[in-house]
């Protein structure tokens, strides 16, 4: 798989991430799959979060690679902040992230981290305490590289910035990472411009619209989707309006004049945008993650991209254009 660089630093990463959000929640032979089948594909991104199963996805992560890949083979990225208080859903204090990141070490069985990452925005504490955070863990060795999650643009420019300006003294923001598919655009309005400009690499999740891009909610809800649990309904329901349901055709139509499939089409557009790093992908089962991984092939002609740009194009007027066109 090729690799690429984690925006303007010298940290390498496959140009697609394997996520974890639901290794809390599956059987450790069926994470061993997957975890195998993304490490002998080539992927390095293994992407996880102290939250994910309440740390049974990095215990499962570490357990895995005591046993089955070599821990220098993977590129492990967590992420810390969020917290299970419904008074207080982030907590970015230097004390809580520093805590976190240790603990997260622990269930990984890993002296480090390569990427640590926080994980959402915290306004009830100062940006510049959250940010000395990152530079404790990265100057102690505990994490190789550091980056924030779910940070608007105007959050991540001010990040950046802060980071930017000691050189040599705080590290440099790598990476951000924030949902980013042809049914959610959002980030193109001045998250990526940010990350750009700021040479901050994008870690797309969702890449794939929540599962709807794949295809398989154009005629109805299989019963074994996310779309079809309780649980996990209403994560994927934002994306089955009218808009999407066109976006989606676009997609199916593209993929049956490359004789490939929806899936192929949506995680290739996504995945060469300009300013992204790596998409991150999550799968129920070895079989799904190996369809995900035949995408490495698949680069999409021009006139596909501009069509799917077009028939996805989020309304972004003032002030994102010029004011004297409007």
């Amino acid at each position: 798989m090729e690799q690429r660089h984690l925006g303007r630093t010298g940290l390498r990463v496959s140009r697609i991430g394997l996520g974890t959000l639901t290794w809390g929640h599956i059987e450790e032979n069926d994470a061993a799959d997957l975890l195998k089948v993304f490490w002998e594909a080539g992927g390095t991104l293994v992407d996880t979060a102290d939250v994910y199963g309440d740390g049974e996805a990095e215990c499962l992560l570490g357990r895995l690679m005591e046993r089955l890949v070599p821990r220098r083979d993977l590129v492990i990225a967590t992420k810390a902040g969020s917290v299970p208080d419904p008074e207080r859903r982030i907590d970015g204090s230097r004390g809580h992230l520093l805590a976190a990141l240790d603990a997260s070490l622990t269930r990984l069985g890993t002296d480090y981290v390569d990427l640590w990452q926080v994980h959402a925005f915290d306004p009830d504490t100062p940006l510049e305490e959250t940010l000395q955070a990152l530079d404790i863990a990265v100057t102690s060795g505990r994490a190789r590289y550091a980056g924030v999650s779910n940070f608007s643009g105007w959050q991540l420019a001010k990040a950046a910035t802060w980071q930017l300006a000691q050189p040599g003294t705080r590290t440099r923001l790598a990476g951000t990472q924030m949902e980013y598919s042809l049914l959610q655009r959002g980030v193109e309005r001045e998250v990526l411009p940010a990350a750009v400009d700021l040479g901050v690499g994008l870690l797309p999740s969702s890449p794939l619209g929540r599962g709807v891009l794949t295809g398989k909610y154009r005629h109805a809800t299989p019963a074994d989707s996310r779309g079809g649990s309780d649980q996990m309904a209403p994560f994927v329901a934002p994306y089955l309006d009218d808009t999407a349901s066109r976006i989606v055709d676009a997609v199916a139509t593209a993929a049956d004049g490359l004789s490939a499939t929806p899936l192929q089409v949506a995680l290739a557009w996504v995945r060469d945008r300009p300013g992204v790093s790596a998409p991150i992908v999550g799968a129920r089962n070895a079989q799904q993650l190996t369809a995900a991984l035949s995408v490495e092939t698949l680069s999409l002609p021009d006139e596909i991209c501009r069509a799917l740009d077009d028939v996805s194009a989020p309304v972004h007027r003032y002030p994102d254009h010029d004011w004297s066109t409007l």
